[in-house]
């Protein structure tokens, strides 16, 4: 049986790779023929996140959303079946073809010339989408079965997705604008856990006396310990045994409401604020078109007819 497996998993390795390589060939024959109509700015202005203008880019951010959704959905079943082979096979193509026009209109997105071309597969969102391909390459034969240790790594490819969102670079621009006072806030919340575990691994005993169970086997039980309760969460997997620990249970429950309520306040009020200026700029930026088509149309008005 065992044999009969390894014979059908070779063969569809071996069927899948002049699939692929007959996909990829398509692709760059079509883009080929779309390169002679189209220009590297149109079609950097496609791939790009769309803006409400383009109606090609709104389309192509769709495709590729779908594309990242469907890739990670093998990750959610034990059992491995034929069709998600063909299904890795296609959205690993398309992350490909990607990459590839992402990095032939770097120019455009870096703006350093022919440097941005050798400097673009060094970016962020480039390495991501490297990490996101390199552990699908192990549908190509067993030279690349080491990369099935990597397929955690295709967990990834849904941080391609937050590239399509406006509202997650918001989000990203409020937490580096508001950056000092989160950083203040999370650095008074690591001091009382760190010293509410101090205090409860030396204080407490090491075997709970109405159950005979360890309490705190390690620091690093009574850091988890201090962590989830003042998170509110309390799995109570550990729990205090003595009244000067559940003393400091009911307190850091309590103060934690308060850790968790400031910084979300915060981010809450800093991001309806964004939200504003970015309406202001939408509306300002239409009024300013709506200004200059008035004065085109009066000019038009104003020039005689020969």
């Amino acid at each position: 049986m065992k044999t009969f497996l390894a014979k059908s998993a070779s063969t569809t390795a071996s069927a899948i790779s002049p699939l692929i390589i007959w996909q990829l060939s398509q692709y760059f024959v079509l883009l080929q023929q779309k390169f002679q109509v189209m220009t590297r700015k149109q079609l950097y202005e496609i791939i790009e996140i769309d803006e409400g203008t383009n109606v090609w880019s709104h389309l192509y951010d769709v495709f590729m959303f779908l594309t990242i959704i469907l890739s990670v959905v093998p990750l959610m079943f034990w059992e491995h079946h034929l069709y998600f082979t063909y299904l890795e096979a296609f959205t690993t193509t398309v992350f490909i073809i990607d990459y590839i026009l992402r990095w032939v209109t770097a120019d455009y997105r870096l703006k350093q010339g022919k440097h941005s071309f050798v400097s673009y597969p060094y970016s962020f969102w480039a390495i991501i989408d490297l990490l996101s391909i390199l552990p699908s390459f192990h549908i190509l034969g067993n030279k690349f079965k080491i990369l099935r240790t990597l397929r955690m790594l295709k967990t990834l490819r849904l941080l391609k997705a937050l590239r399509y969102s406006e509202q997650v670079f918001i989000f990203f621009d409020v937490l580096k604008k508001e950056r000092k006072v989160l950083a203040s806030v999370l650095f008074f919340a690591m001091t009382y856990i760190f010293v509410t575990a101090l205090v409860m691994f030396n204080f407490e005993p090491r075997v709970n006396p109405y159950t005979g169970e360890e309490t705190f086997r390690s620091f690093l039980d009574a850091l988890y310990w201090s962590t989830v309760t003042l998170t509110t969460v309390g799995y109570g997997d550990l729990t205090p045994a003595t009244d000067l620990g559940r003393l400091i249970s009911m307190f850091s429950a309590i103060f934690g409401i308060a850790v968790i309520a400031l910084p979300s306040g915060i981010i809450t009020a800093s991001y309806l604020d964004e939200l504003h200026k970015i309406e202001r700029k939408k509306e300002k930026e239409k009024e300013r078109q709506a200004k200059a088509k008035t004065n085109a149309e009066a000019t038009n008005h104003a020039t005689p007819s020969p």
